[in-house]
């Protein structure tokens, strides 16, 4: 017998993602596992982006629960395939920041992460809709931004983001940051417009990044119907220090470096253009649009984490 609020599981689809930092060799350790739960599991593997959203929107209907093992790029091309479909998607950690299946409290290790999800319930949560001048949506479950973040992104090598993982973004991060590279944006949020200077701007759906380390913002959970602007002010390294000091602490007292507005649609403008990214991949640059898309997802959480992600 099942336990209470475990998933009953016949057939699974593994979308594995040989180029991320662990999909290639991490593979095998899943499939092993899958065996040893005594779970049918078929493995396909990607060869370029966006086609681990193809192989699933191909494929998922076959199956009862679809995996990825890659990075969040890879969970989330897959995610966005199976909006509405109702199809369960367990999020294995391949790549190197893994932000979702830590806020998930999914574990690190490979075969205790396909346990935990194995034994876990489907939970719903909110999706961000990124649209850019293009008109194409690409859906994103932790957060878009423009600023210290998207450099962050563009200036980690992918060698070094497979031979330093996570740190590695750390490293690019605060390098980002200490630049305190400024720009004009013009944020409007549900019809409210916000002007000012800013390092960062960010829509984000999750709260808390790299295991309750750093806080965004305040109130910012994925299942509430909304999602959260995040602007970051400081141009004089005091400024950016003591700003980030308060998201390490979860300080969120009234600052002139900070803003939050949370809302259902947000128009983000920006004076020079900036590159843009959502969840770790790049997807041009400044203005873009992006709406809420309440509980669009459906992923597994472990039982044995009872909190909210946040």
């Amino acid at each position: 017998m099942p336990k209470e609020g475990a998933t009953t599981t016949r057939r699974i689809l593994l979308v594995v993602n040989p180029a991320s930092r662990r999909g290639d060799h991490a593979s095998t350790a899943a499939l092993d596992a899958f065996r040893v739960a005594g779970v049918e599991c078929d493995a396909v593997l990607t060869r370029s982006p966006g086609h681990g959203g193809e192989l699933a929107g191909a494929l998922a209907a076959r199956y009862d629960l679809v995996f990825t093992l890659g990075g969040d790029g890879t969970a989330m091309e897959v995610v966005g395939a199976l909006v509405g479909s109702n199809i369960p998607v367990g999020i294995l950690p391949g790549g190197t920041g893994n932000l979702m299946a830590r806020a998930l409290g999914i574990p690190l290790d490979i075969r205790r992460a396909i346990r935990a999800l194995l034994a876990g319930r489907p939970v719903p949560i909110d999706l961000g809709c990124l649209t850019t001048d293009a008109g194409v949506c690409r859906h994103f479950a932790f957060a878009a931004g423009v600023g210290a973040d998207a450099s962050m992104v563009a200036n980690t090598s992918d060698a070094f983001k497979r031979h330093a993982g996570v740190l590695a973004y750390v490293v690019s991060g605060a390098g980002a940051i200490l630049r305190r590279q400024s720009f004009r944006v013009r944020a409007t949020v549900d019809g409210e417009i916000v002007e000012r200077d800013a390092t960062g701007v960010m829509v984000a759906n999750v709260g808390r990044v790299l295991d309750g380390l750093v806080t965004l913002g305040p109130g910012i959970v994925p299942d509430d119907g909304r999602l959260d602007l995040c602007v970051y002010s400081g141009g004089r390294m005091a400024d950016a220090l003591r700003v980030g000091l308060r998201l390490v602490r979860g300080d969120f007292r009234p600052d002139p470096c900070v803003l939050f507005r949370a809302g259902r649609r947000f128009r983000i403008e920006t004076i020079p253009a900036r590159p843009v990214q959502a969840d770790g991949e790049l997807l041009g640059s400044t203005p873009f649009e992006v709406t809420v898309v309440p509980g669009a997802a459906r992923l597994l959480k472990p039982i044995a984490h009872v909190s909210p992600i946040v």
